[in-house]
């Protein structure tokens, strides 16, 4: 019962810096409608059984089965990750990235800092995300266009810091 109250509140957490951070980058909707779906019964009682308090329980499900079903139900129901924009490309006849809707890489931008400040704590500074990012780029199948934009905003954060980069993002209206 511990892991279920420790895992709602941080979601909830998690949600509420999202919805902070999409306000201030000019996307207020999308912050109410942020991740909804981890309180569905087949994301949260993966959530609270896989529950660690430091990362994603969707590792601790990894670790167990070889993958995550709680996050193919994420991901297939949140256009913020890269993962969700995936499709059969009929000239290559494969699965193949899309390019994002600029909207949704604001989203993943809000969604990642607020993930890095979750889960790093104190340890947390504005090159985290970038970090975090980094180190899983020569794997990612992420399309190309979509990649260089949430690098590049990563980029402006670490540098030039949040005040500045959520105003650029709100500014921004092509990509």
């Amino acid at each position: 019962m511990s892991n279920a109250w420790e895992h709602f509140k941080t979601i909830t957490k998690h949600r509420t810096a999202v919805m902070i951070n999409c306000f201030r980058a000019g996307i207020p909707l999308q912050g109410l409608t942020h991740d909804l779906s981890k309180y569905s019964p087949e994301e949260f009682m993966l959530g609270v059984k896989y529950y660690q308090g430091t990362r994603s329980p969707h590792e601790g499900e990894r670790e167990a089965y070889g993958y995550s079903l709680a996050w193919m139900h994420h991901k297939g129901r949140n256009k913020h990750h890269f993962e969700y924009w995936t499709d059969y490309d009929p000239v290559t006849r494969k699965m193949s990235p899309v390019k994002m809707p600029l909207k949704y890489v604001k989203e993943m931008f809000c969604d990642r800092v607020a993930a890095s400040k979750i889960y790093m704590k104190e340890n947390y500074n504005d090159g985290s995300a970038l970090a975090y990012f980094m180190r899983a780029k020569a794997t990612r199948s992420i399309h190309p266009e979509t990649s260089e934009l949430i690098e590049k905003l990563l980029v402006m954060l670490k540098n030039k810091g949040e005040r500045k980069t959520f105003a650029y993002i709100r500014r921004l209206n092509k990509y």
